[in-house]
C-alpha cells in the first residue's frame, strides 16, 4: 500500500505560490486538503483519489483537484465596522479518470498517463512535452513511489 503523505504542488501565478496538500483522510477515499490558516476551510484545495471496479472487470481510476475562488472584499464594512468574512466565491474541479481494462499493465497504464499529462501540459506540433520538461521520464514514472503515479501505476490507493 502507499503512505498518504504531503503533496507539494505549485499555481499558475506569476510568481507560483507552492501549496502543501496535507492528508486528511483515507476512508471511504484518500483526500488531502491545504491548511492555510488565512482561508476558511470551505477555502482550502482539496484532492481525492479513487478506484472502482466496474461490472466488466475493469478499472476507473480518478484523481479529482478542486480549487476555490475566494470572494475580495469591497468595503470596509458597515458604519459599526463589522466585516464579514470572505466567502467561497466559486470552485474550479479538475478531474482524471482513466479507465484501465482488467488485462492493463502498469506499463500500459503508465504510457497512457505520461501521454496525457503531456498532451494536458501543452504538447504541440513542435514540443512533445508541453511546457514542463519530461523528456527524461522515461521509466521514472513506472518507478514512481509519490501517490498519484502509484495510483495508476498500481491501483493501489494512498492510506
Amino acid at each position: 500500500m502507499s503512505t498518504m503523505t504531503n503533496i507539494l504542488v505549485k499555481d499558475d501565478a506569476g510568481t507560483p505560490k507552492e501549496f502543501t496538500l496535507i492528508p486528511v483522510s483515507d476512508t471511504p477515499i484518500p483526500f488531502w486538503r491545504t491548511n492555510e490558516a488565512s482561508v476558511p476551510l470551505d477555502g482550502q484545495v482539496r484532492l481525492y483519489t479513487s478506484i472502482d471496479k466496474q461490472k466488466n472487470g475493469s478499472y476507473k481510476i480518478t484523481v479529482k483537484l478542486e480549487v476555490p475562488t475566494m470572494e475580495t472584499l469591497g468595503a470596509s464594512g458597515t458604519s459599526s465596522g463589522y466585516v464579514a468574512p470572505p466567502k467561497v466565491a466559486y470552485v474550479t474541479p479538475l478531474i482524471i479518470t482513466m479507465f484501465a481494462d482488467k488485462r492493463s499493465t502498469a506499463a500500459d497504464r503508465m504510457n497512457t498517463l505520461r501521454m496525457g499529462i503531456g498532451i494536458v501540459q501543452g504538447a504541440t506540433s513542435t514540443t512533445a512535452t508541453g511546457t514542463l520538461a519530461n523528456t527524461a521520464a522515461g521509466g521514472g514514472w513506472t518507478a514512481s513511489t509519490a501517490p498519484i503515479p502509484t495510483l495508476f501505476n498500481g491501483l493501489i490507493l494512498p492510506n
